[in-house]
């Protein structure tokens, strides 16, 4: 074998001659570039010393031969990369056009539905002169109302039902048995999650997704059988007989029980067939539904506290795709029985909406996310594997499921009240739960802990995004949470046992927030709280420790419709081992208003409608109204406390106590953030229709362009409203921040609290290096006297973070100081071009 090298720049090497290399020259090359892919010049001398077949070849050789195995490197991953995204957009490409075939058998359906339907009025206009047409109609109600004789569940009958619901999941998945139309905010492309549909006009609530994953077929069936392990709301599913089918098909019955969300609802419980088979082009079917008026056969009979809702046809269609991974389809259509909640809460039992985010499209993020992990390093943060990671989320949002639940089989009982029914109090000593929180392990729950106390309530909000209460609420723990309680529930999962006192005896020192992990769309976020400086007794006041906390945060997206929010959290030890034990608390926060949210999808505090305030007054309520931002929503907090058992009086006297302080916290922080309340208490946040924020607009653009000699915003505008509007609406990030010794945030535009992904409640709380890593930090302080100095700085594209721990991309940065009417300096403002998402 031959290989040869030329010089990137001509004459620079042998007048531009090649040289050759023997097999054991090139082989010898390869060893050594696998070992140090870009060595130094001392490093390329070192290696001709210590391999003698190199001993002809010049230093100068060996680094041409180095430049060029790293560009050939680099174009065969650009290429493999190209392969792959031309893979992906084929089968995209494929979906698509499948997707366009569905949707021209749609119209033509309904064309010929209209004109059916236009020629049963004009027989009906005619029908009404019959004096046979009552009893024609008296017979037609009597036939809808006649019930159908029940089903055969013997074997037979069950092949039966399942070839059935096969035709009928088809006939959704791919045909038009529903019209689906595009879920409000879900735009399908390359980089999307898929094609996600709603029903319209169906019975029940049905949602349809189309898309991609990197999985085999029998892969992605497996992940999506294992409901549990993707579907938070689902509590179990029991598989209580398995039937094989002549043509290599399976048969299941299933028992399945689902969550509910809140307090205010019972839960759910299904009695599901599944049948799954391979269609003679090879793709992998599982489809289900509900099993009801049967006879001859198994059946399952009302279980205490659950409703008994039905699943009608539903299921998944997996297609190989060609080069690799999986074509998916996903029906979910179900009948909630909205009749069994209160009048409030329908909006969720009646939304597909709802369904689509909690259930279809959680399917195909689950799938995804392990497509992902799959193809990346399995140890991610503090060394823990993916897996590992999953298995702590799960155990999270399980275990809060449970707590506002309280189901009795596992030992959950009801306290009597103090005269107030507002929070429900529950015990559980049964030993299943006390081995769950796993008393016996080393660094775990004190053996003096034998029960545990659940405090639960939940209250409605009016008038405030799900997404940015949370993030609030994530942001400034010490505005809602006592830190005696913090430290309380931290003490017992540490070795020797802790008795609560009755009063606060430590504050928060500082919150620092450890990014873990996220998913792929980063609509979940698992990370690590460390409370620093909390005194867990009078006797520890001297010497605070830190309490470290466990937290998965959901929901925080503003723009996603009918997203459920949560925040929930649990003590850990600082040996946080994968098995510690977990009491999970937190709060859940769901939209019961998602048609009225998706006419207004950018809202973050409502600021854009707070730039129509005028002189005459402020119109951000009515136009919060105007744009479907009378919303509505309700809050469940569910919090948990081991405890020894004489002493759970007191306990549950104290966790009442929390319960409410938490709830008057929670209400005041929702008024704040309330654009209609904002308006009218100028005192607790400025405004954007304000006379000072239109001043600071004007400085911003006066001083870039006396220091950059061109315009921050387009010619023509005139007037600080119009040129706050302007700015505010700026698709670069542009952020002010204060002449102090440690900068904090004062102002941000929409797209600069986006890529900080914060509020400008939060955005004062932020201080300017935090956002910056090592090298941006290094930069900022070598630039920060020449912004001083000369007024302006234009710092080179990098990397920066916003408040939630993710990274951002920017192509370049400009910073210049903000002077006033004197020409003093009044702020360093900052704008980030063409930022995204890393």
């Amino acid at each position: 074998m031959a290989m040869s090298c030329k010089d990137r720049k001509p004459g620079s090497l042998d007048n531009g001659k090649y040289v050759r290399y023997t097999p054991e020259q090139v082989e010898a090359l390869e060893r050594l570039y696998h070992e140090c892919p870009k060595p130094s010049s001392i490093r390329r001398q070192q290696l001709i010393r210590e391999c003698p077949i190199l001993s002809n070849i010049e230093p100068k050789q060996i680094k041409v031969w180095f430049q060029n195995r790293r560009c050939r490197e680099k174009q065969r991953k650009e290429a493999s990369r190209l392969q792959a995204v031309n893979r992906k957009l084929t089968a995209m490409n494929k979906l698509l056009m499948e997707e366009n075939d569905r949707l021209q058998k749609q119209v033509s359906q309904l064309v010929y539905e209209n004109g059916c339907f236009r020629q049963h009025t004009q027989n009906a206009t005619l029908a009404t002169k019959d004096p046979s047409c009552e009893s024609a109609v008296m017979s037609g109600q009597q036939r809808e109302t006649h019930q159908h004789p029940p089903r055969d569940a013997s074997p037979a009958g069950l092949l039966s039902i399942a070839e059935e619901t096969l035709a009928e999941f088809l006939s959704k998945a791919t045909g038009t048995a529903v019209e689906w139309v595009q879920m409000p905010g879900m735009k399908p492309g390359p980089d999307s999650i898929g094609i996600i549909a709603i029903s319209h006009g169906c019975p029940g609530v049905a949602a349809r997704a189309c898309g991609l994953v990197g999985l085999e077929p029998t892969r992605v069936a497996e992940l999506l059988k294992d409901r549990p392990s993707w579907f938070h709301d689902c509590r179990a599913v029991d598989v209580l007989n398995v039937l094989p089918t002549a043509n290599g098909g399976t048969i299941e019955l299933l028992y399945m029980q689902l969550y509910a969300p809140t307090t205010l609802a019972p839960a759910r419980d299904f009695w599901l067939l599944r049948y799954t088979s391979v269609l003679e082009d090879g793709s992998l079917v599982v489809c289900e539904r509900s099993l009801k008026n049967t006879q001859n056969g198994p059946s399952m009979p009302p279980v205490q506290h659950f409703v008994r809702a039905e699943m009608l046809p539903s299921g998944y269609l997996i297609r190989p795709c060609e080069g690799g991974g999986s074509i998916i389809h996903i029906v979910d259509h179900m009948d909630l029985e909205p009749w069994s909640v209160p009048e409030v809460l329908r909006p969720l039992y009646e939304s597909s909406t709802v369904l689509a985010q909690k259930t279809t499209m959680a399917a195909l993020r689950q799938l995804r996310q392990i497509a992902q992990e799959v193809s990346q390093s399995n140890v991610t943060g503090w060394g823990r594997r993916p897996a590992a990671l999953r298995a702590l989320s799960q155990r999270l949002s399980r275990g809060f499921n449970d707590a506002v639940n309280g189901f009795t089989d596992e030992g959950w009982s009801m306290m009597g009240n103090d005269g107030m029914d507002d929070v429900t109090i529950l015990v559980n000593s049964s030993p299943d739960k006390l081995m769950g929180l796993n008393l016996s392990f080393a660094n775990g729950f004190p053996s003096v802990s034998n029960a545990v106390l659940c405090a639960k309530a939940s209250m409605l909000l009016q008038n405030v995004p799900p997404a940015i209460l949370l993030r609030f609420l994530r942001e400034h723990r010490s505005e809602w949470a006592d830190s005696s309680i913090d430290a309380y529930s931290a003490a017992v999962v540490k070795v020797g046992p802790c008795s609560l006192r009755g009063s606060r005896v430590g504050g928060f020192g500082s919150q620092v927030i450890l990014p873990l992990a996220h998913t792929v769309e980063h609509e979940e976020f698992l990370e690590v709280i460390k409370l620093e400086g909390i005194a867990q007794s009078p006797e520890d006041a001297l010497m605070p420790r830190d309490v470290f906390l466990l937290q998965l945060c959901s929901g925080m997206d503003e723009n996603a419709v009918g997203t459920c929010a949560e925040l929930i959290f649990a003590p850990i030890d600082a040996s946080f081992a994968d098995d510690a034990p977990l009491l999970p608390s937190g709060f859940r926060i769901i939209p019961l208003d998602s048609g009225k949210e998706a006419s207004s999808p950018n809202r973050t505090l409502d600021l854009a409608s707070a730039l129509e305030i005028g002189p005459a007054g402020n119109k951000a309520s009515n136009d919060y109204s105007a744009a479907g931002g009378c919303m509505r929503s309700v809050m469940t907090i569910a919090f948990e406390f081991a405890f020894e058992s004489h002493l759970q009086e007191h306990v549950a006297s104290m966790a009442r106590q929390y319960v409410r302080s938490i709830i008057s916290s929670v209400q005041r922080v929702a008024l704040a953030l309330s654009p209609s309340y904002s308006g009218s208490h100028a005192g607790l946040r400025t405004p954007l229709g304000t006379p000072e924020a239109q001043t600071l607009a004007r400085w911003i653009c006066q001083s870039y362009r006396v220091y950059m000699g061109v315009e921050l915003l387009k010619s023509g505008t005139e007037g600080g409203e119009s040129v706050l509007k302007t700015l505010w609406h700026h698709s670069d990030a542009i952020m002010c921040c204060s002449l102090k010794a440690l900068p904090v945030f004062t102002f941000a535009n929409q797209a600069g609290l986006d890529m900080l992904e914060t509020t400008l409640v939060a955005l004062q709380d932020l201080t300017l290096e935090k956002i910056f890593d090592e090298h941006g930090r290094k930069t900022l302080c070598t630039e920060f006297p020449q912004i001083m100095q000369q007024g302006f700085a234009c710092l080179q594209g990098g990397i920066c973070l916003s408040s939630m721990g993710r990274p951002v991309s920017y192509e370049r940065a400009v910073a210049w100081k903000v002077l006033n009417e004197e020409e003093n300096a009044h702020c360093i403002c900052f704008m980030f071009v063409n930022w995204s998402f890393v």
